[in-house]
């Protein structure tokens, strides 16, 4: 009996040494986050690319999803029903979405991406269209229907004392933006400045005007990370967590372009790595703006986005003004050592 007792201990010792054990089998959970882009994959978004194959989302204990977008303001709709936990979207937008709503912001901006928007209306040279805005009189300008770049105009309008009917809008889809300009059935177009590089692909940039939005003296946030509620009362770690390796990603893409539109490139294998290294290289000057220098990637002056607020909500005609607070949390951003553009 002693034998076989020996035995028995001596079989399940072995077969408990040969087993894995459950603490080596398993690994920490993972918090799942789903992200919407404001639009298509392109190199304006590379970083968060760069941030999920270098395995920065893992190293927070996230496991980040990353769907494209059908325009900065459907962002803001998509976060607030709870399908997405966060994503990309328009601050002017959402100053718009939080005068329509009452009681606690269903949706907040945690970290700002544009330091100043990308706004731009691309015209061309040989239809009379210069830098100067006031050569756009008369002109038709094509934009999709609902857009910010082109929702943002009668702030231009205002600053610059133009008329409503300045010019003639022509609407169109993102799709079909190029192809009009091209043919000359426009005589210029809204884009995000760095979403033009396709135009530029196709006319030369000697024949092409670009009219920036900040030229005009109006300078608005653009796109920011956004958050819900839920993540950010509930899960106020996981938030850090991702605008921690988003932020580090994008340090990493200033530094090296080139693997940041490689790690993009994976996701989406048509992409032209030269188009999107051009057009990374003008995304990146709206990100790490002029104020960055004082304040770090991400941040905001509040002053300055109080006087956004004031334009959005005078010149919208909205009912009630948002507060400040309400519309961008940085409880959650990056130590400000973190944030550093090193030049």
């Amino acid at each position: 009996m002693q034998r076989r007792h020996f035995l028995a201990s001596s079989a399940a010792t072995v077969s408990a040494l040969a087993a894995p054990t459950v603490w080596a089998q398993s690994s920490p959970k993972l918090t799942p986050i789903k992200f919407t882009l404001d639009f298509r994959i392109t190199g304006q978004t590379s970083p968060f690319f760069l941030a999920q194959q270098r395995g920065y989302y893992k190293d927070e204990g996230l496991d980040v999803s990353i769907d494209v977008g059908s325009g900065s303001v459907a962002s803001i709709t998509r976060i607030a029903s709870g399908v997405y936990q966060m994503g990309l979207g328009d601050i002017s937008s959402l100053i718009e979405f939080q005068a329509a709503q009452s009681g606690t912001p269903l949706v907040q901006a945690v970290y700002q991406y544009y330091n100043r928007a990308p706004f731009a209306i691309i015209g061309r040279k040989d239809r009379g269209i210069t830098t100067d805005f006031r050569s756009l009189e008369g002109k038709k300008i094509a934009a999709a229907a609902v857009e910010s770049t082109r929702r943002a105009w009668p702030m231009v309008a205002r600053k610059l004392r133009l008329k409503d009917n300045f010019f003639q809008w022509s609407t169109t889809d993102f799709a079909s933006r190029d192809n009009v300009v091209v043919r000359g059935d426009v005589d210029g177009a809204t884009y995000f400045h760095d979403s033009a590089v396709s135009l530029f692909a196709r006319m030369k940039l000697e024949d092409l005007s670009i009219l920036e939005y900040t030229n005009a003296g109006v300078n608005l946030y653009g796109n920011a990370i956004l958050a819900s509620n839920a993540m950010t009362t509930q899960n106020p770690a996981a938030v850090a967590g991702f605008l921690r390796a988003t932020n580090r990603a994008i340090l990493d893409s200033m530094k090296d372009p080139a693997a940041a539109v490689a790690a993009t490139k994976l996701r989406e294998p048509i992409l032209n790595e030269a188009v999107e290294l051009e057009r990374w290289r003008i995304t990146q000057q709206y990100i790490a703006a002029a104020d960055t220098r004082s304040h770090g990637l991400g941040d905001v002056f509040k002053r300055t986005l109080e006087q956004q607020v004031d334009e959005v909500v005078d010149v919208f005609g909205l009912k009630v003004r948002p507060g400040v607070e309400g519309i961008f949390n940085r409880a959650m951003l990056p130590a400000a050592g973190e944030r550093t553009v090193k030049a």
